[in-house]
């Protein structure tokens, strides 16, 4: 069995979460970390055990034994970062939000179509074994016709200089709401006739708090919500004419609560054992290598392109924009 050889882009906790991940999967081991400073790669190196340590991200890229680069960037450099990758011919698996908006992801999905290498994104609950338990339970038909979806991502992080940034394509939005809206849309579809939204800002002028409502052609509605001053429940709710769901967690799914018309619990199915559940993005990103596909049945580039556009227009909506766009 081929044994792939990873390599990380940035060197911060989200790529340290996903070294130890790999560490433990058979077909797959980190090779390599690029960080823009020589000392912080090197150091990433011997506290995971890496065997290949650059102090540029160019160098990352230009090593031949690279199979696949994961950037584990700030969003605001993904389309930056990803491109380099693409025009070095490295397949890419590329952390959310994809970019900082839609004009950068629309760009970038060309790019890598135009040089044919395979490029996804790392939304990681759309790899999930566990997304498929939902979609069988809402197939049976247990709680009748599902009309009504509510999901919300709060943690109290204004602090974060990263979230306070507008420089860094900061706020709620793009580092929580993204996982609500997933939700959303991974069980109702994307086929949204009408939003309706509201926030609250940050002194920076990015947004502190959102609410949204999505309005689907069919009637279906989802509210959604995130936020960097309160710590919410996570989860989701999904409501029907003979009962209701609900998902502990929309950012690592890990229960899903069925109840009947009378509040009552029926079912109860925990998520599969896992490693961290970073291991299923970086499995079907190396199934899709295997079988010469250029992108994620799981994520397709159409999807990842009709998030950063929803996420556009609830900031167009806000008045937001960042200092890099024109």
């Amino acid at each position: 069995m081929k044994r792939w050889k990873i390599a990380l882009m940035g060197a911060g906790t989200i790529a340290g979460k996903m070294a130890k991940t790999v560490a433990k999967m058979e077909q797959a081991e980190v090779y390599a970390i690029g960080s823009r400073s020589e000392d912080r790669a090197e150091q990433f190196a011997r506290e995971y055990g890496i065997e290949k340590a650059y102090g540029s991200y160019e160098a990352l890229v230009s090593d031949p034994q690279i199979d696949l680069v994961y950037v584990a960037t700030p969003h605001s450099e993904h389309f930056a970062n990803a491109s380099l990758c693409i025009r070095a011919g490295k397949p890419v698996l590329c952390e959310k939000a994809l970019t900082a908006n839609a004009k950068q992801a629309r760009e970038l999905l060309q790019l890598a179509e135009q040089e044919k290498v395979f490029f996804t994104e790392a939304m990681w609950t759309r790899y999930m074994p566990m997304l498929q338990i939902i979609r069988k339970e809402i197939s049976a038909g247990t709680i009748g016709e599902i009309n009504l979806i509510t999901a919300g991502l709060g943690y109290p992080s204004a602090q974060r200089p990263r979230i306070q940034s507008p420089e860094l394509a900061g706020g709620a939005l793009l580092d929580l709401g993204v996982y609500p809206l997933n939700f959303a849309m991974m069980l109702f579809g994307n086929e949204i006739s009408k939003i309706s939204s509201c926030c609250t800002y940050l002194p920076t002028g990015v947004d502190a708090q959102n609410s949204f409502t999505m309005l689907y052609a069919d009637g279906k509605m989802a509210q959604l919500h995130s936020s960097v001053l309160a710590r919410t429940d996570r989860r989701g709710n999904l409501y029907g004419t003979n009962g209701f769901m609900t998902v502990d967690n929309v950012t690592n799914f890990e229960k899903l609560t069925v109840y009947d018309s009378d509040y009552r619990v029926i079912k109860e199915i925990p998520r599969p054992v896992q490693i961290t559940g970073y291991e299923y993005e970086v499995e079907a990103s190396l199934k899709a290598l295997e079988e010469g596909r250029l992108e994620c049945e799981e994520m397709p580039h159409a999807e990842s392109l009709r998030v950063m556009e929803i996420m556009d227009s609830l900031r167009e909506s806000w008045g937001i924009r960042y200092p890099f766009e024109t």
